[in-house]
């Protein structure tokens, strides 16, 4: 099997580029700058969720699977800034060229990433390769990248499942414990600014985390629907996923595998 990464991201307010674009008194808290662009949301699209060039990525969690092994980590703050996040993650896919897979990955996390990629000089040569560049199987990526919508080399199963209709998307948290999976523990992303305000870091991070796994574990049951792996196989993978899981030891996973109960397949 091809190295499959799946991955989310979790934001917060740009407060720096607020202050930029909005020529804010600099005596205003974050807190204070972070209210008036979610009033000014609210008064245009009666919502306060900002702008995708407005959030500042603060957390990119990751689960690799890739031959034998299985990794899951997270590319956070404050060990790396947010450049240095975006690059870590873009690093990532030129080294293996991965099917990324997501859920919304289409409307918001891959946005995000681009604009915020500008906006730090990051560069990401393989990722948007269309086809025309240097590498020996370019050729491949004129059919297959990731940056077409209707092309696996990204899989966003929301909009994929949704047949690209945005009526028909779901909340992974609500498929995801259909599924029999955890879902969310604790956490979901309308709380992590607040989070971020308290000095919650860890709990965000850990929060991604399993958002990602869970991403990963919805893929798994995917590549039985679409037939291309056997039932045995799938639930052989489940196994293995919470095998090693089990073997980190860390209270986030704790929580999660108590969340997914043996036999839950």
């Amino acid at each position: 099997m091809a190295p499959v990464l799946a991955f989310d991201i979790e934001t917060i307010p740009d407060i720096g580029g607020l202050r930029q674009l909005n020529g804010l008194d600099p005596t205003l808290c974050d807190d204070e700058v972070a209210e008036l662009a979610f009033q000014q949301r609210r008064a245009t699209t009666g919502n306060d969720f900002l702008q995708l060039h407005l959030q500042r990525v603060v957390v990119i969690a990751c689960v690799l699977r890739h031959g034998k092994d299985l990794r899951v980590w997270s590319l956070a703050e404050p060990e790396q800034g947010e450049g240095e996040i975006i690059q870590r993650f873009f690093d990532g896919i030129e080294k293996f060229s991965p099917q990324i897979v997501s859920w919304n990955g289409g409307g918001f996390d891959l946005p995000v990433l681009h604009y915020r990629s500008l906006v730090h000089r990051v560069e990401a040569p393989r990722y948007w390769d269309l086809g025309d560049g240097d590498y020996p199987d370019s050729r491949d990526f004129r059919w297959n990248n990731y940056i077409n919508r209707y092309h696996t080399r990204h899989l966003d199963l929301m909009d994929l499942l949704a047949l690209y209709q945005p009526r028909a998307s779901v909340p992974l948290d609500e498929l995801a414990r259909l599924c029999g999976l955890p879902g969310k523990l604790g956490m979901d992303g309308s709380k992590v600014w607040t989070a971020w305000q308290q000095g919650r870091i860890a709990e965000i991070r850990d929060y991604c985390e399993t958002d990602a796994l869970n991403t990963y574990l919805v893929s798994v049951g995917f590549r039985l629907l679409r037939g291309e792996i056997s039932r045995d196989e799938h639930d052989q993978e489940l196994a293995f996923v919470r095998g090693e899981i089990e073997r980190s030891g860390k209270q986030h996973w704790r929580e999660f595998l108590s969340a997914w109960p043996e036999g839950c397949q």
